[in-house]
């Protein structure tokens, strides 16, 4: 199959807001109802490990969904699987309103899950379909902005609904959002993947495409790399209200706060790798990011022994914990930029197989904390060990790198960047 050539001459602001608000999704998804957890224990009559398993779910959803529905685009087009999720997405959310029981809210968000996937993944195909080298890795750190952004409003806003209503107004709220998003996929959003380049064949070439990924070590190896980095996010995220608001007694607004803050350090992040895309490859970018990861989350694991050790110690773990979280903006944008831009030809699949590899990782390693007593020093344990392996992965796959490219970029791209940001029609 021949390779689509870019489709946009320039990188169009509002363009990129629309694909930045289908990324939203996910994180708003994950993130809105952290605050009310303890409120959903006792409306629920259920325990902190089951509604920690609703986050889970919701993960699992979100893997399963990109999986799913990037194959499916590659065959029929962004734009209809797209529209046919966010109104599951929507039906879904008003649904949950009315649950009566932990085990129905766990289902429900499983659907919700696998529909709003739809959103992160299809955009990010869309990414691939429109811009190549450069452009691509810029339109992917903006991308990585709203990553970014909604963590840091999501707990907030949370809060901010449990002072005139309940969780399940978190879930009204996000029906809305899916039904604004609807309006806007449908009138603005044109199909970016001509019919000729689509995959033909059926589910046989479906699982041909996926099976090629996944044995392919210069794509798995980086994704996974990826999604273990990606794991100590989720880890922090999942563990982040008890240790917080139960741990150290904050409240629900003090803790969004603190987590906006680690919000912010990711968004910051990915902002600056957008500057450097332009001087660095992202190979050498992921590799800097990964290598000060891991030297922070040692310091963090110190620090939160000393922390569960006193009972004391807020102030230094936050301090640490920020600058760590900060690292995973630099390495979001840099893994998809670097897997998608030598699978232009099965953007769907490649998008959806890295996706999902990052909440597989995120459903496997939420629950873990728990498991080891959900404090700081369990929060921080599980952060060290997944970057560990990520870093090990690193070393791995910098092999093949090393023998087919350079770090720096060279001097005739640089002083091509306008050409590669702004692609001529084909």
């Amino acid at each position: 199959m021949t390779l689509p050539a870019p489709t946009r001459e320039r990188i169009s602001a509002s363009f990129v807001l629309l694909l930045a608000a289908l990324t939203a999704i996910g994180p708003l998804t994950i993130d809105l109802y952290l605050a009310a957890f303890p409120q959903i224990v006792t409306d629920l009559g259920t325990t902190d490990a089951r509604v920690q398993l609703t986050m889970t779910a919701t993960l699992a959803g979100l893997a399963v969904g990109q999986l799913l529905l990037g194959s499916l685009s590659d065959a029929y087009g962004r734009r209809r699987p797209l529209l046919i999720a966010l109104a599951v997405y929507v039906v879904t959310s008003v649904a949950i309103i009315g649950v009566d029981s932990i085990e129905l809210l766990t289902v429900a968000r499983v659907v919700q899950g696998l529909s709003g996937a739809a959103g992160m993944v299809l955009a990010m195909a869309v990414v691939r379909d429109s811009y190549s080298g450069i452009g691509m890795s810029r339109v992917i750190s903006r991308l990585m902005l709203v990553v970014g952004v909604a963590p840091i409003l999501a707990p907030t806003i949370g809060a901010q609904i449990l002072r005139f209503g309940s969780w399940r107004t978190m879930f009204g709220v996000l029906a809305l959002f899916g039904v604004m998003l609807f309006v806007l996929a449908a009138f603005f959003l044109k199909e970016t993947l001509p019919r000729a380049a689509r995959r033909t064949g059926g589910t046989r070439a479906a699982l041909a495409s996926y099976r090629s990924l996944v044995t392919d070590w210069s794509f798995i190896g980086v994704v996974l790399m990826g999604a273990f980095y990606m794991g100590a996010m989720f880890a922090y995220v999942a563990s982040s209200t008890f240790v917080f608001q139960e741990g150290f007694q904050l409240s629900a607004s003090e803790f969004g706060y603190i987590f906006g803050a680690g919000a912010l350090a990711v968004t910051i992040g990915s902002q600056i790798n957008g500057a450097l895309v332009s001087r660095f490859r992202p190979e050498r970018i992921v590799t800097t990011a990964i290598a000060v990861g891991w030297v922070l989350s040692i310091a963090l694991f110190v620090v939160a022994s000393t922390v569960s050790a006193h009972g004391s110690g807020l102030l230094p773990l936050v301090a640490l914990l920020v600058p760590t979280l900060g690292t995973v903006g630099f390495v979001m944008p840099s893994v998809p930029a670097i897997v998608l831009e030598h699978n232009g030809h099965r953007a769907g699949s490649a998008a959806a197989l890295n996706g999902a590899m990052g909440f597989v990782m995120g459903a496997l390693i939420s629950p873990v904390s728990s498991l080891f007593g959900g404090g700081p020093t369990a929060m921080a344990g599980v952060m060290f060990g997944v970057i560990t392996i990520s870093g090990v992965l690193l070393l791995a796959v910098r092999r093949g790198w090393a023998s087919t490219s350079s770090d720096a970029v060279p001097a005739p791209v640089l002083a091509e960047l306008d050409e590669q940001v702004e692609p001529a029609r084909p």
